[in-house]
């Protein structure tokens, strides 16, 4: 029987960074702003990694993959949280009248009302081309 081998913190490092910028990237579908702040700190280590592993002779393709992963996390991120802060307003004015939405009907009207406030916020969108295909 063979003992595994053991990897040493900094030969670690590549791994870890890929795996951060993997957490990035779920989260940033989740919860945007945690996207962005875990995508922040797996480009930080991401970038940290490349000489870590070059001073013990290692690939650095982990670590370069990671930066790939976390620089498009952290992308997507920023323009969500960019959309959410523009429609804030017609998005509260959702999140209110759905409150008071009792039947299908009246929810229905709720998506109906936000998406003709998205269509007057985005002149480039033809009224009635924007339909949600769920309930936001």
């Amino acid at each position: 029987m063979t003992t595994p081998v053991q990897l040493k913190p900094t030969e670690k490092a590549g791994r870890r960074a890929l795996w951060l910028a993997f957490a990035a990237i779920v989260l940033t579908f989740m919860l945007p702003l945690a996207g962005l702040f875990v995508a922040v700190f797996a480009l930080v280590v991401s970038v940290r990694a490349i000489p870590a592993l070059r001073s013990v002779s290692r690939p650095v393709g982990t670590a370069v993959a990671g930066i790939v992963i976390s620089s498009v996390a952290l992308l997507i991120s920023i323009a969500v949280l960019a959309l959410q802060l523009y429609l804030s307003e017609e998005l509260a004015a959702y999140a209110e009248c759905k409150i008071g939405a009792g039947t299908v009907a009246a929810q229905d009207e709720c998506v109906d009302r936000l998406e003709r406030a998205v269509e007057k916020r985005f002149p480039a969108v033809e009224p009635g081309q924007l339909q949600f295909p769920f309930p936001p």
